[in-house]
């Protein structure tokens, strides 16, 4: 059997599995993201892939990851270092952690500079980005869902498709 753990400065965290709404908006992400970056140079990652932070000593395993950058490209390694975008989908027993602690970790990565975080309560998604000063800010939510680091849009509607909170 399979078991995932994240690594913080020491300490190691056992990750429960997932809910469908958790599986099928990551899913439903992964295939918007990958059909419009199609070309691009650009690849997405699902909820499989570890992340390295070096200045917070930490791996992660975001939901969807998005990386452009060559040194994520060797394919013997089992892991990135350089996203351009991390979207977490929440949970109850997770979202406090994603918006703090785990945010204050992804801030370090240089290479990042958007934040995403889907709610799996209601239909909600909150957008941050990191401006030219390297300031993170909240972006005004919009339909569909803008994101400037990729150069990509989703609509709300397809990010809840086939979810008991689809409209």
């Amino acid at each position: 059997m399979f078991f995932r753990h994240e690594y913080r400065d020491g300490e190691v965290f056992a990750m429960t599995g997932s809910t469908p709404n958790q599986n099928v908006i990551a899913g439903n992400l992964l295939v918007a993201l990958r059909t419009q970056l199609r070309g691009s140079g650009c690849r997405v990652f699902l909820v499989g892939m570890k992340l390295r932070i070096e200045a917070s000593n930490a791996f992660y395993y975001p939901d969807v990851v998005v990386t452009c950058d060559d040194r994520d490209r060797p394919n013997n390694e089992q892991y990135i270092s350089y996203p351009r975008l991390i979207i977490e989908v929440l949970s109850p027993s997770t979202a406090r952690f994603d918006r703090t602690e785990k945010f204050a970790d992804y801030r370090t990565i240089p290479s990042l500079t958007e934040y995403v975080l889907v709610s799996t309560d209601c239909q909600a998604i909150e957008v941050f980005q990191k401006s030219d000063r390297g300031e993170w800010q909240r972006a005004n939510p919009s339909d569909p869902v803008q994101l400037i680091s990729i150069n990509a849009s989703i609509a709300i509607a397809d990010i809840y498709e086939d979810t008991d909170l689809a409209g």
